[in-house]
């Protein structure tokens, strides 16, 4: 079976260094906020590009930590794309603001500016939700486009929150995912580029009273000690082993970004001629945390699909039911028809394995497969 992406070989590769890391946590016995944790964080922050890095329990937790910090709640508004994972706009209606989705660009998937303009208008025209914050999603790896959404957000005066889930490593001239927006959010999921062995993510920002606010928050809202309580909080933090893992997958991280982009070169050499393929523009690099393609339709999704399961292929569908569509978020009242880019792509996109070590075995039967069907 050839699997949308196998853990094991980076394993194998980083076995001795990984059991090395964690002996030394369990030697300290300091699992919560131990120094690996802080090691860590030194060494994101400098790898981003920003002054500040503040790890937490989960890519979710990343989102929700710097609203809570904000202070986003009821009667504000929030925008962000409908084509992504549900956390998105899901830490926005916990805290009480109202979800505004914006449609995306057909080549990148990535939030469209000029919708993003279009929409703010309309909410203030409207009256009823005051702009408070934006998060663009990096989607696939690929950094959405900052240069034009970072200056909508400076002339109505909201937050730009950068949701590096998927895309920490990617690059958008010169400058790292994670380092853009008044703070970025990234998860350490195990599939995601750089993931640790359970849930993890990390927060970027330049903004020391922010960064302040998010290791409080992060500590159920501590203030000198643990008990004494300076405002709301979780309990977001990152546990010591996952840091000490990180740290040994970091050292090679940049080696795997290469090998990501070969095989990703590979697939659109061979896929070019006979399906829509990703696109990267240029000044832009993707961390390919996928690499998904676009199908004539439903139908040939299908097909292609079945065809590959045949060959004992994985595939998989991000994402099937766009976020204005799913029942959690039936009271912000969308309907089908109101983004429909996202809905049209939604029918037609499929990802295919992707890995740093998918072998060229491996590759190449997957692109002969899809070939022969057409």
């Amino acid at each position: 079976m050839i699997p949308m992406n196998d853990l094991s070989i980076q394993y194998k590769k980083l076995e001795v260094e990984i059991h090395n890391s964690i002996d030394r946590v369990l030697e300290h016995g300091k699992y919560i906020m131990g120094p690996e944790v802080l090691e860590l964080e030194k060494k994101l922050a400098e790898y981003v590009g920003v002054k500040y890095s503040v790890t937490c329990s989960s890519g979710t937790d990343a989102l929700l930590m710097p609203l809570l910090a904000w202070g986003i709640g009821k009667g504000d508004a929030v925008f962000t794309t409908p084509f992504t994972f549900i956390a998105t706009s899901e830490v926005v209606s916990l805290l009480g603001a109202t979800p505004i989705f914006v449609d995306i660009n057909p080549e990148t998937f990535n939030m469209e500016p000029i919708l993003l303009e279009q929409a703010i208008k309309k909410t203030i025209e409207e009256g009823r939700l005051k702009p408070r914050a934006v998060i663009p999603v990096d989607l696939f790896g690929l950094p959405a486009d900052y240069e034009k959404l970072e200056a909508i957000a400076a002339k109505y005066n909201i937050k730009v929150l950068e949701d590096a889930a998927q895309g920490f490593g990617g690059r958008l001239m010169g400058r790292k995912a994670g380092s853009f927006g008044d703070a970025a959010s990234t998860s350490f999921f195990p599939a995601k580029p750089l993931g640790c062995y359970g849930d993890g993510g990390a927060i970027f920002t330049n903004d020391l009273m922010l960064y302040e606010a998010l290791k409080s928050i992060r500590i159920h809202g501590q203030g000198i000690d643990k008990y004494d309580n300076r405002r709301l909080g979780i309990n977001g933090r990152l546990d010591t082993i996952q840091a000490a893992i990180l740290l040994s997958k970091l050292s090679i991280f940049d080696d795997e970004l290469k090998l990501r982009n070969e095989v990703a070169n590979k697939y659109t050499d061979g896929l070019k001629e006979i399906l829509s393929v990703p696109q990267v523009p240029n000044g832009y690099r993707s961390s390919w945390a996928q690499y998904a393609v676009l199908a004539k339709d439903y139908e040939e999704r299908e097909v292609l699909m079945r065809a590959l399961k045949d060959k004992d292929i994985q595939t998989t569908i991000y994402y099937q039911k766009p976020l204005h569509l799913q029942t959690a978020n039936v009271k912000l009242g969308y309907k089908e028809g109101d983004f429909v880019v996202t809905e049209n792509i939604s029918k037609r996109i499929f990802s295919l394995p992707m890995y740093p070590y998918l072998e060229k075995k491996a590759l190449e039967e997957i692109i002969y497969t899809l070939r022969s069907i057409f």
